[in-house]
């Protein structure tokens, strides 16, 4: 089944060169189902690129899924159009009387920033608490993943020496995960950060489950142990160019930024990037979207609140 988003959305072109089948609103709603309903609050700078990214793996998938884009009221976006986010981003206050089948929560530029010190912090933290009685499971990237274990268990984030640049070797630690399910024993995420978070804080949160790490990245996915929140800390979404795109960047702008590592062969910048984490990327979002949305999910939506989730 397709993913239906505003027919007028710049990713739909993007989606459809690719093979990758979108439906119009008009034409969904001649559909006699009920399509899984995903809120998006896209808190990363170039949001156009963020929208294609997550919306070209959520719409592989045998689901109709209905995509709804959301925005922070403190924070007005300095990368994007206000003409492209009065088009097609709303604000919390406009859904939050409504219930969602899964949500994400995007990473975002802040991550050298107290928590505290986000603009948009309080607001942040209205959404994630809402979130527990109405959404059916909540999938958090990066920054967000950090953001979302500070608020719900308190455990902070911590700078790292350099920045974390690169693509890395994975693997699984709790094969039990249905999350995981179908991951080779070594797979690859990219990383692009400047904090980590430690071991041993999850570890002493009884609530939580460490589902895959890297010897080089640290932790890379945590769950509840019911799996209504999920923390990834790396950016399986990234096309083949993302990491090119953010070392060029910062070359330009004369920041201090080494060769992203393991990402070009023989990490030479001049030659193109192999993309080593597109099976993973594809099967991390079906997993979620099948085991912990779809299968967990009431029909009537609105029971969201009342259910009992008990999902490894």
């Amino acid at each position: 089944m397709p993913i239906k988003i505003p027919e007028s959305l710049p990713a739909r072109k993007t989606l459809e060169s690719e093979n990758i089948f979108t439906i119009t609103e008009r034409r969904a709603i001649t559909q006699d189902i009920r399509p899984l309903r995903i809120l998006l609050l896209n808190l990363m700078p170039t949001k156009i690129v963020t929208e294609t990214q997550l919306a070209r793996l959520l719409g592989n998938s045998p689901l109709q899924i209905e995509l709804e884009l959301i925005m922070t009221r403190d924070h007005q976006s300095r990368n994007t159009s206000l003409e492209h986010m009065l088009s097609f981003y709303k604000t919390f206050e406009a859904v939050q009387d409504q219930h969602f089948d899964g949500m994400i929560i995007t990473g975002a530029p802040v991550e050298q920033l107290d928590f505290e010190q986000v603009d948009y912090w309080t607001e942040l933290c209205s959404i994630m608490e809402w979130s527990k009685t109405h959404v059916t499971s909540t999938f958090h990237i990066c920054w967000g993943a950090q953001a979302g274990l500070y608020y719900h268990f308190g455990i902070p984030k911590k700078p790292l020496p350099h920045k974390l640049f690169g693509v890395f070797a994975h693997t699984v630690e709790r094969r039990s995960s249905m999350l995981l399910r179908g991951f080779d024993d070594t797979f690859f995420v990219p990383h692009s950060r400047h904090t980590t978070i430690d071991r041993a804080d999850v570890e002493a949160i009884p609530e939580l489950k460490i589902l895959a790490s890297s010897e080089e990245a640290g932790i890379y996915a945590i769950a509840t142990d019911k799996g209504r929140q999920i923390f990834i800390t790396g950016h399986s979404e990234y096309d083949a160019g993302t990491l090119k795109a953010e070392y060029e960047r910062d070359k330009r702008a004369g920041l201090p930024i080494s060769v992203p590592v393991h990402y070009f062969p023989d990490d030479d910048p001049t030659r193109d990037p192999v993309v080593t984490w597109r099976g993973h990327a594809n099967l991390i979002y079906q997993n979620w979207l099948n085991y912990f949305v779809y299968q967990r999910t009431p029909y009537i939506i609105d029971d969201i609140a009342q259910e009992k989730f008990t999902i490894d």
